[in-house]
């Protein structure tokens, strides 16, 4: 489990959120990482392995309630899922891998939602507009959290996503049973999904 962020009341807000994303982004991550951006900047992003870390139940940490604007400008609250199993996938339109795995987790997200499960994305630092292009583009069925100042990662510093893409599967409790740094494959995730929906 990653070592808890000093709060932000700690030190000047500006700074705390820098500090927070600096796992992010390239800058403060040397040379393990792939340049892109969303409007041709240097934001960078670190290169996850795709890995999966499983968290038994007795481990897991919830999360403070996540609010935010969705793309369609409506609000979200996280805390409204609670009772489903909800996957959190961090993505951004011109995150590379993040487009490698859309078309799997819409696949999990059709396959699973009438067995209670959720999805939520968290569109980091991006431009709206071509966020809801990507979303037309890979048929996306789920609401995102439009995050175009990194502020609502912050709510997941318990255990931060770390890379772009990152996705984590909540249980029904809203409590981190499982985190993948890096782009997942059908393959990976599903199992993982179908786990934690088959807990009491």
């Amino acid at each position: 489990m990653s070592p808890r962020i000093v709060p932000a009341r700690a030190v000047p807000a500006r700074l705390a959120v820098a500090g927070a994303l600096c796992g992010l982004l390239a800058g403060c991550a040397g040379t393990n990482a792939a340049q892109n951006g969303p409007d041709g900047s240097d934001n960078r992003f670190i290169s996850g392995n795709g890995n999966i870390t499983e968290y038994k139940a007795a481990d897991r940490k919830g999360l403070q309630d996540v609010t935010g604007e969705g793309l369609d400008g409506k609000p979200i609250r996280l805390a409204d899922l609670k009772g489903k199993v909800t996957v959190v996938n961090f993505w951004a339109s011109w995150c590379a891998p993040c487009r490698g795995e859309a078309p799997s987790l819409e696949q999990i997200h059709n396959e699973h939602k009438a067995e209670g499960l959720a999805f939520l994305g968290v569109n980091f630092k991006d431009a709206k507009d071509n966020a809801k292009a990507y979303e037309r583009k890979f048929k996306v069925g789920y609401p995102s959290v439009f995050d175009a100042d990194g502020r609502v990662t912050l709510a997941f510093r318990e255990v931060p996503p770390s890379a772009i893409p990152s996705t984590l599967v909540l249980d029904r409790q809203g409590r981190i049973a499982a985190r993948v740094i890096g782009a997942t494959t059908y393959t990976k995730l599903n199992p993982v999904v179908a786990k934690v929906l088959a807990e009491k």
